[in-house]
């Protein structure tokens, strides 16, 4: 469940799925479009009673699906015991399993969750109701829920439906419930709401027309968590297929791209939406799942860049908040960056580039890894030569007698090792933990923020093993050259010593950077040319 990262579209007025909610939730509804249950509500056993003098206290609290609905942080057990089951002979008959349980009937989410729906209270939940107790609370919770709706004075649509989540905070238990409206495609309560989970992380929400798109991002994340039993709409299709081809467009267009994914992951979203087109007016709840995610990760994409309001980002690089460059200043940084050759203000630059107003920019931190993986695989070849070279040059009979040179040999030996040491790690760390979710990257870039530098421990860090690899080679031409200037006649210094002026001339800092910036507005050119 990934944190969705930014992207700007069109508003487009997307239809929602065309169900019912009864005004009564207690009695059968009229034809609604959304299949009802293959065996009737009215044959199903009614729910248990409660225990005579036993008050059941129903507590309701106003949830999101998403993050609150917990669905992939259950972990039920699952008893260890190794035996066979035995299956009785004939046909394997498993009906009973499926019946509903005081109406609340059992599916099967796509990806394999077991959840119950009640089609005459139109209800969802992921509680178990085939626990008697759990379905006398349910059922009073959907009572309570429904009364408080009618007390708010709030019109109940026929396409709205309701969701139940059974909450434990602090030893007490409650219900989380939130109420669904497929006409506006929006989540809604019977009172207030303010709380941090609808906002994503987002600050500066002020308007309405902005927390819509929030509130569209909670609808999909509903039919996500329950798509059984709906039908996908064929404009719902054509709207997604247009979103994708935008995003697409866009990232063949823009280095600055909005959309939360890679090109190559756009191209195969449009694959697959040109499949869900054989899935239209058919009740198929993979398909319906496929479009509900890719909805759901737009339209939150829309809520995090301000879509539609005066201060809307138009650039993956743009901060909403005038954070334009909030990399430190200290002394100690400035000392570190010309220490370490300038690397740290590069990777600085990147990963700034990467943490655009603490939103991790998804597509931009999978190159950025790669990447860093790619030279650090060559920091190790390189530092591996380096190492080689140190111990042979020592091996060197005149060198024996130059005791500047052993120990600008042992400096070169002692940096190569750092540097192929850094490597390794940084690269199995990398490896293991941080190509996770958007979430696992942004909890790590927050705390990398909240460090005594900043961010800018986060450039040192990676900054090492390009550093330490010059600095090696650094003090390998230092003794190299004490070796020569030391040993040779003048035969040998009149002809290595132009060449050394030319190397130590071309290869400082600042000539590297002039070559840098011709190189790059020659790359310009060629751009505007081709254009």
């Amino acid at each position: 469940m990934p944190i969705p990262e930014p992207y700007e579209g069109a508003n487009i007025n997307v239809s929602a799925y065309d169900t019912q909610s009864p005004q009564n939730p207690t009695a059968p509804s009229a034809a609604i479009s959304m299949p009802e249950p293959s065996i009737p509500v009215a044959v199903a056993m009614p729910p248990p009673p409660a225990t005579p003098g036993q008050t059941v206290d129903i507590f309701l609290t106003p949830i999101v699906p998403e993050p609150q609905v917990r669905r992939y942080e259950r972990h039920v057990p699952v008893n260890s015991e190794y035996k066979p089951f035995e299956v009785k002979k004939g046909p394997l008959d498993y009906s009973e399993e499926l019946a509903p349980v005081a109406g609340w009937e059992p599916l099967t989410h796509p990806e394999g969750a077991l959840f119950f729906y009640h089609p005459y209270k139109r209800t969802f939940t992921d509680a178990n109701v085939r626990d008697p107790e759990t379905t006398v609370k349910i059922d009073k919770a959907v009572e309570k829920a429904y009364q408080e709706v009618r007390d708010a004075n709030i019109h109940l649509g026929p396409s709205v439906e309701l969701g139940l989540e059974l909450m434990t905070e602090d030893g007490e238990e409650m219900w989380g419930y939130y109420f669904v409206d497929h006409e506006r495609r929006v989540i809604f309560w019977f009172q207030d709401y303010k709380f941090f989970e609808l906002m994503n992380n987002v600050r500066g929400v002020k308007r309405k027309s902005h927390v819509k798109y929030a509130l569209d991002s909670q609808y999909w994340r509903h039919i996500e968590l329950f798509p059984n039993k709906r039908v996908l709409p064929e404009d719902i299709v054509v709207t997604l297929k247009e979103i994708v081809m935008h995003a697409h467009a866009e990232n063949i267009t823009s280095e600055t791209c909005l959309a939360p994914f890679a090109p190559d992951e756009i191209a195969s979203m449009l694959g697959l939406v040109d499949y869900l087109k054989d899935s239209t007016n058919k009740e198929r709840e993979h398909s319906v799942w496929i479009a509900a995610r890719f909805m759901r990760l737009f339209c939150n994409a829309k809520f995090v860049n301000f879509c539609g309001q005066p201060g809307a980002r138009l650039d993956v690089d743009q901060s909403l908040y005038g954070e334009h460059d909030t990399r430190s200043k200290k002394i100690i940084l400035r000392i570190m960056n010309v220490i370490l050759f300038g690397s740290p203000d590069a990777q600085s630059k990147k990963i700034h580039m990467i943490w655009v107003d603490e939103t991790i920019v998804q597509p931009r931190w999978k190159d950025f890894i790669n990447r860093l993986t790619t030279e650090w695989n060559g920091y190790t070849i390189f530092s591996t030569v380096m190492l080689a070279v140190d111990i042979s040059f020592l091996a060197v009979p005149a060198v024996a007698t130059q005791t500047p040179a052993i120990v600008l040999a042992y400096l070169s030996s002692l940096c190569a090792l750092g540097s192929l040491m850094v490597s390794l790690i940084l690269a199995g760390q990398v490896n293991d933990s941080r190509r996770g979710s958007a979430a696992d990257v942004a909890s790590f870039m927050v705390g990398m923020s909240e460090s005594v530098l900043g961010l800018e421990s986060l450039a040192l860090m990676l900054s090492l093993p390009f550093a330490l690899l010059i600095w090696g080679m650094a003090f390998f031409a230092g003794a190299l050259s004490t070796l020569i200037f030391r040993t040779s006649g003048v035969v040998a210094l009149s002809i290595t010593s132009p060449i050394w002026d030319f190397l130590w001339r071309d290869t400082r800092p600042q000539n590297l950077t002039a070559l840098d910036l011709g190189l790059t507005f020659l790359a310009r050119g060629w751009s505007i040319s081709s254009t």
